[in-house]
């Protein structure tokens, strides 16, 4: 780790700030915060010492992308690590989404993505090696929570952006590591700050602690895999879903459906 220069986007709170926590706990060469919120990352950057750059962004805009790559390469000459963890849930269920609602998932979830990669590439390209690695969701792979139900499908594309993206690089750039996180329900803001509001993610019962999720991927990153779930449990719900013969069955029984209480 004490090679690598470390850039995170979603850096001002839950898993992004903690995440550069992790990094600079096993001795990051450098670690680059990247959010909206100036005043948020100003502070974890003092918090995290001299190793630390603050970079205000909005991954909605491609330039601001490019100009996080052009300030991490002016500060430390080198950027091994994008981590893609910006992004924003969504509570509506799919006969209740607008046009709006889809266009802002497919932007924040997607399009942030794949500026992104696309900011970063030629310079892991020129150098041979490095690592994108994105944060998805459990939720991509399976209709757990309906009224996620646009960030799911955001999440399930990005998911094989990502993989389009390994296979691209593959022959050529086989040290260009693309790695894609899968956490479940992590005990941070997410809830509550989804578009049309949502229920306290840190309230809810088995959420993750968020430090958890940032020794997994801090894990990936040291030992770069193509994905990981941040809990075990995720991934054989995952294959025993996929693996169904027919995966509405899977849906009607717990954990996917329960029966509505008795009035």
């Amino acid at each position: 780790m004490n090679d690598k220069v470390i850039v995170i986007t979603g850096a001002s709170m839950g898993i992004g700030a903690e995440l550069a926590r992790e990094v600079t706990r096993r001795g990051a060469k450098g670690v680059v915060l990247a959010a909206r919120n100036e005043a948020e990352l100003a502070k974890l950057a003092i918090e995290l010492g001299a190793n630390a750059l603050a970079v205000p962004t909005d991954v909605t805009r491609r330039a601001d992308l490019e100009r996080l790559r052009d300030r991490t390469l002016e500060r430390f000459g080198q950027l091994d690590v994008l981590v893609n963890n910006a992004g924003r849930g969504i509570s509506r269920m799919v006969s209740e989404l607008t046009d709006a609602d889809l266009d802002d998932m497919v932007t924040i979830n997607i399009k942030s993505v794949l500026y992104g990669i696309q900011a970063v590439l030629p310079h892991m390209k020129q150098r041979g090696h490095g690592q994108i690695m994105t944060v998805s969701s459990g939720l991509s792979r399976f209709p757990f929570a309906a009224q996620r139900s646009a960030y799911s499908a955001a999440k399930a594309a990005v998911n094989l952006l990502m993989g389009s993206l390994r296979m691209e690089l593959r022959a050529a750039f086989p040290n260009i590591h693309c790695t894609t996180v899968m956490p479940g329900v992590v005990a941070t803001e997410f809830g509550s700050n989804a578009l049309h509001g949502g229920m306290d993610s840190r309230k809810l019962p088995g959420a993750q602690p968020v430090e958890e999720v940032a020794v997994v991927m801090a894990d990936a990153i040291e030992k770069p895999v193509a994905e990981i779930y941040s809990r075990p449990q995720m991934r054989e719900l995952a294959a025993k879903y996929f693996a169904a013969e027919d995966v509405g069955a899977i849906e009607g029984a717990p954990p996917f459906f329960t029966s509505p209480p008795p009035r």
